[in-house]
């Protein structure tokens, strides 16, 4: 079951970011860096801030990141959200991507469950239209 209900507007690419969500729907979960620099960069864009080369590569991100931040939404802004309250919104970032983080959601959790620090791994959401969204789970520790 998705996170959000389908009639929640499908993603829609830009020239920048279309590479990453064709990567998205082969269900890959990658990001710009710079070739020059090797800065990571997200969203991704056409010059690197850093060092303004153009020239840049995909690197596929680890499939664990850690929770820096989030919100809980009672009051949605989009009206096809309504009966997604409260959900969560989570700001993750990924240890071998400097300064790479990424908007998503942790699903299959109450929200109560989530603590900034928190590791999280990658699970695919079916998003509208068919597209594959970057979700997360919280990660459990195996018992031995």
């Amino acid at each position: 079951m998705a996170y959000f209900p389908s009639t929640f507007p499908a993603v829609a690419p830009t020239l920048d970011d279309r590479h990453f969500w064709e990567l998205c729907a082969a269900r890959r979960l990658c990001f710009q860096r710079c070739v020059n620099c090797k800065t990571f960069r997200h969203p991704p864009a056409p010059f690197c801030p850093r060092c303004q080369s153009l020239a840049s590569d995909w690197v596929e991100a680890p499939t664990v990141a850690t929770i820096f931040s989030f919100t809980v939404v009672y009051h949605p802004s989009h009206s096809d959200a309504i009966s997604a309250v409260p959900y969560n919104v989570v700001l993750v970032e990924f240890e071998s991507c400097s300064g790479v983080r990424l908007v998503s959601n942790v699903i299959d959790e109450s929200v109560d469950a989530l603590t900034v620090g928190a590791r999280v791994e990658l699970a695919w959401d079916a998003g509208t239209g068919g597209q594959w969204l970057p979700r997360f789970r919280l990660l459990r520790l195996k018992q031995t």
